[in-house]
């Protein structure tokens, strides 16, 4: 199964449990509680021009308390479904209900959107079966590309129904594997448009060149952005880099640099189960004031 792992991992996201995932589970803050408020979830389909001959699918989440006199702020997720699963390992509408009900996050906009099918239609299931061809693409490809589709399309889109904030400070983007330097693209690209980056089991290795990002940490005028990275040292380790080692040295050239960043790191494996795990510390983390304590469990 592992000797599979890199045309696979290149397919989509792969869950691989390991020794270790088990010591990792979904708090109260996962978990549906009577008298919290709910979001909505819409669902939608998108035909990009920025990805030309691409479609996908991307959901909005809209908190309960979302005030449209008031610029609200946003999040977007990559591998939308992932995170917007209620019985998957992150539960994203379900921690935004209950942190945002609690006050420990503001009113937060999630979108969940999907990586690009080249074909006229979608399947009719979402998810990884068949695999989404334009995944990789979009997602390791070192480029200003999908910031412009986000800026240009997706934001733009939904902004014609709410009332998105465009401050950067408020605004974040969150990804898992491939999805999560893709994240970091998206701000590192563009620090002025989004400044907060959550990274779960990222692939700072060279699937398409990502692994020189330690050295451009280092070596580029630090930018305004905050980024909290999860991995574990049972993640992968094939033809591409070490997964595992690419985060603890996107880590230390973080730390050199300045950057306000947190490295939490575990021993599980290419999966959301630690990321999921410790996903609410994380979003109040990324979401707290910049005078207030740093601090989340591991």
């Amino acid at each position: 199964m592992l000797r599979l792992m890199p045309l696979l991992l290149l397919m989509g996201m792969v869950t691989v449990c390991l020794a270790g995932d088990e010591q990792y589970e979904l708090g109260e803050d996962s978990m549906r509680h009577e008298g919290v408020p709910r979001g909505t979830v819409t669902n939608h389909v998108w035909k990009s021009k920025v990805f030309p001959g691409s479609i996908r699918h991307y959901s909005v989440y809209v908190p309960e308390q979302y005030d449209a006199d008031t610029p609200t702020a946003v999040m977007v997720f990559q591998d939308g479904h992932t995170y917007l699963d209620e019985k998957g390992q992150f539960r994203v509408p379900v921690v935004f209900d209950n942190l945002i009900h609690k006050g420990e996050l503001p009113p937060i906009i999630g979108i969940f959107i999907d990586p690009g099918y080249l074909q006229e239609e979608l399947p009719n299931k979402r998810g990884w079966q068949p695999r989404p061809q334009n995944r990789s693409f979009e997602y390791d490809t070192l480029s200003d590309q999908y910031s412009r589709f986000l800026l240009e399309e997706i934001l733009p889109e939904v902004g014609k129904n709410y009332n998105l904030t465009k401050d950067p400070e408020q605004r974040a983007i969150c990804g898992i594997s491939s999805g999560g330097i893709c994240a970091w693209t998206v701000a590192w690209e563009r620090p002025d448009e989004f400044r907060k980056v959550l990274s779960h089991v990222g692939s700072f290795t060279n699937i398409r060149g990502g692994h020189v990002y330690h050295a451009l940490i280092r070596k580029t005028e630090p930018k305004p952005i905050r980024v909290f990275l999860q991995d574990g040292s049972g993640d992968l380790d094939n033809q591409h880099g070490n997964w595992p080692l690419a985060n603890q040295q996107m880590a230390k050239s973080l730390a050199f640099a300045k950057y306000d960043h947190k490295f939490v790191y575990g021993e599980g494996g290419h999966n959301g189960i630690h990321g999921g795990a410790i996903l609410p510390d994380s979003l109040r983390w990324l979401w707290r004031p910049a005078d207030e304590k740093d601090s989340v469990e591991k």
